[in-house]
């Protein structure tokens, strides 16, 4: 009788110990499935909207991982689940690099945007420096806010800076050839003539000393 009993004590705390390692085991198979459907889910979703989401994207992400992570050190079976939750946390990188270079891309449009609209007015339009919106009604106002602003910033730009305002100046110019034949008045013409002989030296003149002093800088 007792070596019954003893049997039988043996054999529940084994059911026991079995019961215990199907649970980890379990919670561990749920947590991973849920951080890899978490996953599988943002991925798929619009980048403008992961890129405004960002934020809660990766707060959510970090505290599922954590949980798949601490639910799989006690797993019994660990080698099929870190092979799933390995390819899951590639996937999810990969869906970061993408989502973050473009966020970086989309700030930097931003940022010139914002930079070109305080040298060519409130009206700018961001076309890839076509100037399609500049026409023969606003075209004067256009190079009058270009050339007071560099004549007002000019001590603060950089050789980098002087080459990209040179580049816009021109592209402003070739539509300015454009706007000639859609009736350009000569009384604006004569204006913005006028306004390309101030911008002419203070571009040369400016530039020549913002290199200057860079090389001086980089003697130091």
């Amino acid at each position: 009788m007792k070596n019954l009993k003893f049997t039988l004590a043996i054999a529940a705390t084994a059911v026991m110990f079995a019961s215990c390692k199907d649970e980890k085991q379990e919670t561990a198979q749920k947590s991973l499935d849920t951080y890899s459907n978490y996953v599988d889910s943002v991925s798929n979703i619009t980048k403008e909207n992961a890129i405004e989401n960002w934020a809660t994207i990766e707060s959510d992400y970090t505290k599922l991982k954590t949980d798949a992570e601490v639910s799989l050190a006690n797993a019994t079976d660990k080698t099929k689940l870190q092979a799933n939750l390995d390819t899951t946390s590639i996937k999810y990188e990969e869906f970061k690099n993408n989502i973050l270079a473009e966020k970086e891309k989309l700030n930097e449009n931003n940022s010139k945007t914002e930079k070109f609209k305080i040298l060519f007015g409130p009206g700018y339009v961001n076309d890839d420096m076509k100037f399609n919106w500049v026409n023969k009604d606003n075209i004067l106002s256009v190079y009058e806010n270009f050339v007071n602003t560099v004549k007002k910033n000019k001590d603060s730009y950089s050789r980098e800076d002087w080459d990209e305002i040179k580049l816009v100046y021109e592209a402003l110019d070739s539509r300015k050839n454009t706007v000639e034949k859609e009736g350009l008045s000569s009384h604006d013409n004569n204006k913005i003539a006028g306004l390309k002989l101030k911008f002419a030296p203070m571009y040369t003149v400016n530039r020549i000393g913002a290199k200057s002093e860079e090389n001086a800088e980089a003697k130091k």
